[in-house]
């Protein structure tokens, strides 16, 4: 299991070399798609911090913090622009799933995630729910 800010780093790196913008907001759902997905194809979460049900969708709080000073501008990569935390095939599933999320804007994605169970059973109006594992992988084995 990996942390989700050496996850969100990843993505963030990842974005920035393919030329695709990363905001705070899509990377918050970026990070619960890949979560979703290690769920779901590996039985087991890709990192260990909890996923709340804010206002505008999944948001993991300790990467929200961490890059909130972003604001709603694009985050820039760290000065190592060659970071992977994942092995081989980890590395495979993550690129997957930022490719897909990335032909989405941050407000499509949020709308997304709005009509999906995981967020609407957690979701209680300014208290940040808990979405759980067990919700995430419920919801996308189904699908």
């Amino acid at each position: 299991m990996y942390s989700a800010l050496s996850v969100a780093r990843y993505i963030i790196m990842y974005c920035n070399k393919h030329s695709k913008t990363i905001s705070n907001l899509k990377l918050q759902k970026i990070l619960y798609f890949v979560q979703a997905e290690f769920l779901v194809s590996k039985g087991y979460p890709c990192f260990g911090e909890r996923i709340e049900a804010w206002d505008f969708g999944p948001v993991v709080p300790d990467v929200y913090y961490h890059y909130r000073v972003y604001g709603a501008a694009s985050i820039p990569s760290s000065k190592d622009s060659q970071y992977c935390p994942f092995d081989n095939e980890d590395k495979e599933i993550a690129d997957s799933i930022i490719d897909d999320c990335s032909s989405y804007s941050a407000s499509e994605l949020v709308e997304i995630t709005h009509n999906q169970t995981p967020w609407k059973n957690a979701y209680r109006q300014s208290k940040g729910g808990l979405i759980s594992n067990d919700s995430i992988r419920a919801f996308f084995e189904e699908r």
